[in-house]
């Protein structure tokens, strides 16, 4: 049998791909909860609809799995064996889609903060990371 799902089923996969409350946000969640901060989830009225906002400190974080976002690390730069040139173009374009949504908050005067999913895999770096982002 081929590797190649028939389009039903395809769609049947990835519409079962989360986009919001992902393990990894409520990890990063989690994180900042910790820290004692305050925020708000997926912003639609913000380019992009970040992942966690802080108004008060004009910072959106975005958090990203690094396959769908073509992080440089190894999971991220993997690309599958079936359907090369379709994940090929899907990756590129979620990039260019990040960069553009990026420059647009960075334009409105907010702080853009990208952790990936490999990020997640040091709590005590993570932490680290969100105490820096949250110091006045």
């Amino acid at each position: 049998m081929s590797d190649v799902f028939t389009p039903e089923k395809r769609s049947a996969v990835m519409a079962r791909v989360k986009g919001k409350n992902t393990a990894p946000e409520l990890k990063v969640r989690k994180a900042l909860t910790a820290l004692g901060a305050r925020y708000r989830l997926n912003r639609k009225d913000l380019p992009g609809s970040p992942d966690i906002v802080m108004p008060g400190r004009r910072l959106a974080i975005f958090v990203h799995g690094c396959f769908w976002h073509g992080h440089d690390c190894p999971r991220g730069s993997r690309v599958p064996k079936a359907n090369r040139e379709y994940w090929t173009a899907k990756v590129a374009r979620n990039v260019a889609r990040d960069q553009r949504t990026a420059a647009e908050l960075t334009t409105a005067g907010w702080r853009v903060e990208t952790i990936w999913e490999c990020d997640l895999k040091d709590a005590a770096a993570l932490s680290e990371r969100l105490r820096r982002l949250l110091a006045p």
